[in-house]
């Protein structure tokens, strides 16, 4: 097929033309297990009825109608999402770059309204991911992807992650924020210890700065808890989330509580399709069934089940020195000897029949719905080993 798209994405060599649950099937035909989750966007699977029906409904009412008015479906969702967090306010727009970005200039608005122009420096973390806009691939702590568009934004310092010490040197009274992910996704499905976000949050409140904690990639439910930080006994300031949030339908947003949502008054920040009545409509429906203790608890489990047997295969073939992650967010590290080499894997697994995922180049990462069930899992483990056992051969 010709392909008329810009060459930033190397697209792998099949088509998907249609899925359902855990499977997608090609235009040729062949069959394949999705254990990567479109990126932990597929929260439900492909098509999942009741999202299909949301969609289809909502389709039929009202597709778009500007930020001029607000809609059911947005309210709704912004409920849902209140409800069930420490969040009194919630912002849409589209995407978890988008929502980062509405994060980060919230927080320095923030800070310069109650604290003076002074207080504008952004604390991140090494090898983070935030996005593709010009300030969150600045923030992000990874040269690869900002190197290229200098001169990149000022007052952004980079420390390294899970280090207490280096993040108590680097915080000052001129810090406006820390952004940290739960786990970080893009460099090796890496989780936070307990100590340092919870330190994290402490050094924040002694020195007035907003903790942003980035749940694109973890929250609605990947960890077997709604938003991760669930996990560590902390709140923070400001949350956003994207992915995962929409059940496959481009949604983002960021959560916030009544003492900071102020700082975003009247056209002092927008999205065009923030609050779009579909992606709401989808998301909101998507919530209802991820946030059970059914769908959580389930979560948990099959993630113990993935997680043992990806050791075990790992074990039997000397692929994986170490699988590490929470709930159904899940990477498995390289062996020294095969390091820098995760994308010969997922390549050797797609022809085997399985879709999985790198995160850099020395982890193989799993994100597949939290709805996944024993048989796709078996049988995409199965298709693992097969393509394992055939790469090293």
């Amino acid at each position: 097929m010709q392909n008329y798209l810009t060459p930033n994405f190397s697209f792998a060599p099949m088509i998907p033309e249609r899925a359902l649950g855990s499977r997608v099937w090609d235009i040729e035909g062949r069959e394949y297990i999705d254990l990567s989750g479109g990126i932990a966007v597929n929260a439900l699977g492909h098509c999942h009825p009741d999202l299909v029906a949301a969609l289809a409904e909502q389709s039929q009412k009202l597709w778009h109608i500007s930020n001029i008015y607000t809609t059911k479906p947005a309210q709704e969702l912004a409920k849902k999402l209140v409800e069930h967090t420490f969040a009194d306010k919630v912002f849409f727009c589209n995407s978890g770059a988008e929502a980062n970005e509405a994060a980060l200039k919230l927080a320095r608005k923030y800070g310069r309204d109650h604290f003076g122009e002074h207080k504008t420096e952004i604390i991140s973390c090494l090898n983070s991911f935030h996005g593709r806009t010009l300030f969150t691939v600045s923030v992000g702590g990874q040269p690869k992807y900002s190197k290229d568009y200098a001169p990149l934004p000022p007052g952004i310092t980079h420390v390294p992650f899970n280090d207490i010490a280096a993040l108590e040197a680097a915080i000052s009274e001129n810090t406006c924020a820390v952004i940290i992910e739960p786990i970080q996704g893009e460099s090796g499905i890496l989780p936070a210890t307990q100590e340092y976000l919870q330190a994290a949050r402490r050094l924040c409140d002694e020195h007035g700065a907003l903790l942003i904690l980035d749940e694109v990639q973890t929250g609605m439910g990947h960890t077997g808890k709604l938003f991760a930080y669930e996990h560590y006994g902390i709140t923070p300031d400001i949350l956003s989330s994207a992915k995962a949030l929409g059940g496959g339908f481009p949604v983002g947003a960021i959560l916030t509580t009544d003492k900071i949502a102020p700082t975003f008054g009247p056209g002092t920040h927008g999205s065009t399709f923030g609050g779009n009545p579909m992606a709401c409509a989808v998301g909101s429906r998507a919530f209802d069934i991820i946030n059970t203790p059914e769908t959580l608890a389930h979560v948990e489990k099959q993630g113990q089940k993935l997680q043992t047997t990806l050791r075990e295969l790992g074990e039997k073939t000397s692929v994986f020195k170490e699988v590490r992650g929470m709930g159904l967010l899940i990477g498995c590290v390289l062996a020294d000897q095969y390091k820098g080499r995760a994308s010969e894997i997922t390549a050797a697994a797609l022809k085997h029949g399985l879709m999985v995922l790198v995160a850099g180049a020395d982890v193989v990462r799993f994100a597949p719905s939290l709805l996944l069930n024993d048989e796709d899992m078996a049988e995409g483990l199965k298709r693992l080993e097969a393509a394992l056992t055939e790469w090293i051969a």
